[in-house]
């Protein structure tokens, strides 16, 4: 990314593009306001004026703890990669876009050359970088910034009818479509969701676009339960107990089997489970349920990141010929997610942006994420980061 300071000439009214606040990572909750140079787009490249990003655990991971599991903070890195802006200028070669442009933002990078990228498993790229992600170094500066560079065959134009906000929304989207594509949901089937967070939420909210006849969501807070059965998203919800550790892995074992047999008398009695499930939490006694509760010869997914080891039972799963499914990020999904918006087959999915900030507020907004309510004590699903004014 050659050259100095740069200003983008204002173009039909557009804004001028001439400074940019990073909201940049140092260490644990050492969160700054960077004011850094705008530079000209490369080769290859267009500068997107980012208009909002969407806040997700993985960020929340790296501004409590400076890592995200093994992906070590080694210098300092802007945050976010759940994104949407405009155009403001494009580099040479760049012919499919062009200034004014709105787009969402394909966070990773790929090598293109490699035997999973070759076989349209790019998602999966072992020199995979990824926006405000430790895992390479130097690090890919994520979307929390005024205006960035980015390839732009990494850049969806986004359709009419389809807002900014829910264009952030794309990337948690594109998980669950990959998900859905290693593990479908066929018209009038069954699904459990474990987890009714943005992801979890979306899960249901697909499984119902693809004609789901009964979706369970499943969570520990009582209010996302609420909010997941009255706004539409699943046709059912479940608390489960906040229970104590269990004093062995088998006693985690007996327990899991016992909440997925209540799952299954109460919410699918017709069967011996569910057609597919999606454990989107990464806590081992979900892992653990999600085994049991899958019907015979059905699936689960596992989209969830969390828990590195567990005991498993797997002949619950073997015996029974029910597929487990990894879910890793995604790849070839973006066009199919936009579309989805852009057709209205997700109604009711920009109530899950439920908590708003400015740039200037980024340090407020990840301690309501940590809290999981505002400051106001409300409930917070998704928030997003953008030029909004408070």
């Amino acid at each position: 990314m050659a050259g100095g300071p740069f200003s983008a000439k204002p173009i039909d009214g557009l804004p001028v593009v001439d400074s940019n606040t990073a909201a940049v990572l140092y260490g644990p909750q050492d969160l700054r306001l960077d004011n850094r140079p705008v530079l000209p787009p490369g080769p290859g490249e267009a500068q997107v004026a980012v208009k909002v990003t969407g806040l997700c655990g993985s960020d929340l991971h790296y501004y409590i703890h400076g890592r995200n599991g093994d992906f070590v903070l080694r210098e300092p890195m802007a945050l976010g990669h759940e994104a949407a802006g405009i155009i403001s200028a494009v580099g040479e070669g760049v012919t499919h876009l062009q200034v004014g442009d709105r787009v969402a933002i394909e966070a990773g990078i790929h090598c293109g050359s490699c035997r999973l990228c070759k076989a349209g498993r790019y998602n999966l790229c072992p020199q995979m970088r990824y926006a405000a992600s430790a895992k390479t170094y130097p690090h890919l500066q994520g979307t929390l910034q005024t205006v960035m560079n980015h390839p732009a065959k990494y850049l969806h134009r986004i359709p009419e009818g389809c807002t900014y906000e829910q264009a952030s929304l794309v990337e948690p989207l594109s998980v669950v479509l990959h998900a859905s594509r290693r593990a479908p949901v066929k018209p009038g089937q069954s699904v459990l969701v474990f987890g009714a967070g943005a992801v979890g939420m979306l899960t249901c909210a697909l499984a119902r676009a693809t004609g789901a006849a009964n979706i369970v969501a499943v969570d520990i807070d009582e209010r996302r339960i609420r909010f997941a059965v009255e706004e539409g998203f699943a046709t059912a919800g479940h608390i489960l107990p906040k229970l104590p550790r269990p004093a062995s892995p088998e006693d985690g074992l007996e327990s899991a089997r016992q909440t997925a047999e209540k799952l299954v008398s109460e919410y699918s009695p017709e069967s011996d489970g569910f057609d597919v499930v999606y454990e989107c939490t990464g806590v081992a006694s979900c892992i653990q349920a999600a085994f049991y509760a899958a019907r015979t010869g059905g699936k689960v997914a596992f989209i969830g990141m969390g828990t590195t080891a567990a005991m498993l039972p797997l002949s619950s799963a073997v015996f029974r010929e029910v597929d487990l499914v990894g879910v890793f990020r995604f790849c070839n999904t973006y066009a199919d997610a936009l579309a989805l918006f852009g057709a209205g087959r997700l109604p009711g999915v920009e109530k899950l942006v439920t908590t708003r900030y400015s740039l200037e507020r980024v340090n407020e907004a990840f301690e309501a994420l940590k809290r999981g309510e505002d400051q106001s004590g409300r409930m917070v699903i998704k928030v997003m980061i953008g030029a909004y004014e408070n």
